[in-house]
């Protein structure tokens, strides 16, 4: 039990010196973590490390070597990731049977395992240390401390990498001074709209009440994001202590963690983490021997994208429905059960004990002048690094995409960035060199949104990308209001008779009217930014939605009703193998023989077809191709 700064500061010390010990190879050993989140883990992160074990105890080598699970490496198209202590030795695409090379070989032979290491696409040569490898050069580190370097289940090692520093000195300061720190730090909310995180606290310190509530919003629903699952997967006692910081600042004595029930992951780690700073006296009563008392709480969502807004959040927690609330009055007044109340995100919350633990100004330092500090993104789509990155703010689109995500597979060309997910909008290769901040995305006609960042290339439709999110919006859509449960389900219709060619031009007008309607009239931001795919779709890539309309075709051969397969007799042999896989038996062979060839050219019947694309795979000539 922790009680008192003193002991604090003690037990920091040692955890400190015993993780650097450890880091640095000092105690003697050498040190296998593997990468715990959730994508490795699904391609057998834990058999691999279940089988490191069994190898160390048959080669009796556990006296000098032992095994852990990290946080994610962030890096999730190259996992599962292993990386060896102290040399810093990084191995991707470890397989399960690659696992008794890496012990007889590096382990106990002391020799680098080469064929495991990452290869630069560029030079062609080896990496064997992670700083060294591209992806990681630009990034920086401040709501991912501690990712994939700590155990995230073992609260020791987050103290040891500075955990709950930014509460000690926090408590040891007028709560207006550690306001004004935040105020200062220049953070701003990391979950879509950016508002100021020291004046939300600021609303809810100067509200009179003997209870108010600190809550933080996990419930991630934006389709291709995962920042705030894997801060919680990777460090979740750095949230805790965002959160008990909040909570002294305004006055709080309890704080609820709203997470998603599709993150068990993330929640057994956030439940771990919770016990073990309740039974080390970092939660609870008398917090360090002061008056402040602060507990935390486990709250699981369903799965509504609808309560990622916060007043929908707040009637959840409440067992209530998932519906949006007017305002005023704003939460910070009136919130959870009537009391003043803040809600921050995962990433803000995680930031917090970094300005208080090193200070305003270097927070500020980094960034531009009304974005400051770091921002986590989800980055997906058709870019070769796919992964987890933390880059300051004002890096650009283009650093993001070519620096960081290595540019566009199979020699593809760049199209659009989707950013802010749904409610986000699409930015074209003229907005590449833009920086990245919360006020510039909006101008350019997206956000920021939670940090999601979708790539698309050449072979994507833009029109049926924005009939992807407006389905996802109907769909998750809590029909409260009548612009947002009526409005995007007449766009949703538009948009598909597009993609199938009964569109006329005038559909497009009702788009438009449809889109200023549900967003100036809807009750919450669910409704107010859905028609954002569409607008920036309409204004980049008109052209398409021309081409659907009029010429009957998608430019990109993805929307199924304007498409047709095609197969080149001059290149067809005829094997059959198509044929053979085809669900609706479509195709069959010709008359046409092409000279030189011993067998008929196969042809496919378009009334038959489904354009599923099986035929394609099958087929080793590139023979087949869409129209």
């Amino acid at each position: 039990m922790i009680d008192t700064m003193e002991k604090l500061s003690e037990h920091i010390a040692a955890c400190t010196h015993s993780l650097d010990t450890k880091l640095s190879g000092a105690d003697g050993k050498r040190h296998i973590v593997l990468c715990g989140g959730t994508g490795c883990l699904s391609n057998h992160s834990k058999e691999i490390r279940e089988r490191f074990e069994e190898v160390i105890a048959e080669r009796n080598v556990g006296d000098r070597v032992t095994v852990n699970q990290v946080g994610c490496f962030g890096f999730c198209s190259q996992g599962p990731f292993v990386k060896i202590y102290p040399e810093d030795t990084l191995y991707r695409l470890v397989k399960i049977e690659d696992v008794e090379e890496i012990v007889d070989t590096d382990i106990i032979g002391g020799v680098v395992v080469d064929r495991l290491l990452y290869e630069d696409p560029a030079t062609g040569k080896k990496v064997s240390k992670q700083d060294e490898i591209n992806f990681y050069k630009k990034q920086r580190r401040v709501a991912l401390h501690g990712c994939g370097v700590i155990d995230p289940e073992d609260i020791n090692e987050a103290l040891g990498m500075g955990g709950f520093q930014g509460l000690r000195r926090a408590l040891g300061m007028d709560r207006q001074e550690v306001i004004n720190e935040v105020l200062a730090s220049g953070l701003r909310g990391r979950g879509g709209a950016g508002f100021p995180t020291g004046r939300k606290w600021q609303f809810a310190y100067n509200s009179q009440s003997d209870t108010k509530y600190v809550v933080c919003n996990g419930d991630e629903g934006d389709p291709g994001a995962f920042m705030d699952r894997s801060i919680l997967e990777g460090n979740p006692l750095g949230v805790i202590e965002g959160m008990v910081i909040a909570g002294y600042a305004i006055g709080a004595q309890n704080g609820y963690f709203y997470v998603r029930a599709e993150y068990p992951i993330a929640v057994n780690r956030l439940r771990i983490a919770i016990r073990q700073a309740r039974q080390m006296g970092l939660l609870g009563e008398h917090i360090l021997g002061t008056d402040f008392s602060f507990d935390c709480h486990l709250r699981l969502g369903a799965g509504a994208f609808v309560c990622g807004e916060e007043t929908a959040l707040l009637n959840s927690i409440e067992g209530k429905r998932g519906m949006p609330r007017p305002r005023p009055p704003f939460p910070a007044v009136k919130g959870l059960w009537g009391q003043p109340t803040i809600i921050n995100n995962v990433e803000t919350l995680a930031c917090v004990p970094f300005i208080l633990r090193e200070g305003a100004d270097t927070f500020a330092s980094v960034g531009t002048e009304r974005s400051k500090g770091t921002k986590v993104f989800a980055l997906g789509g058709k870019v070769n690094n796919v992964g987890l990155v933390e880059v300051p703010m004002g890096t650009t689109l283009r650093e993001l995409i070519y620096d960081i995500g290595g540019g566009i597979p199979n020699g593809k060309k760049f199209k659009a960035i989707q950013t802010g997910g749904p409610s986000g909008g699409c930015l074209t290769e003229e907005f590449l060199d833009e920086p990245i901040d919360f006020d510039n995305l909006v101008a350019k006609g997206s956000m920021m949104g939670s940090g999601g960042a979708i790539v698309m290339d050449e072979d994507n439709c833009m029109v049926d990308v924005a009939k992807f999110y407006m389905e996802f919006i109907c769909d998750e859509s809590c029909g409260k209001c009548t612009p947002c449960r009526i409005g995007t389900k007449r766009m949703l219709e538009i948009l598909t008779r597009i993609t199938e060619g009964k569109g006329t031009m005038e559909d497009l007008d009702r788009l438009e009217e449809l889109s200023n309607t549900v967003k100036t009239n809807s009750l919450c931001a669910l409704g107010q930014t859905a028609a954002n795919p569409i607008n920036s779709t309409l204004s980049h890539f008109r052209d398409e939605y021309i081409a659907h309309i009029v010429d009957k075709k998608c430019p990109a051969h993805v929307c199924k009703k304007l498409m047709e397969y095609h197969i080149d007799p001059d290149k067809c042999i005829g094997c059959g193998k198509c044929a053979k896989g085809c669900p609706a038996a479509c195709i069959e062979r010709s008359d046409y023989t092409a000279p030189g060839h011993k067998l008929a050219s196969m042809k496919i019947d378009s009334s038959k077809c489904l354009k599923c694309g099986t035929c394609i795979s099958a087929c080793r000539f590139n023979a087949i191709e869409k129209r």
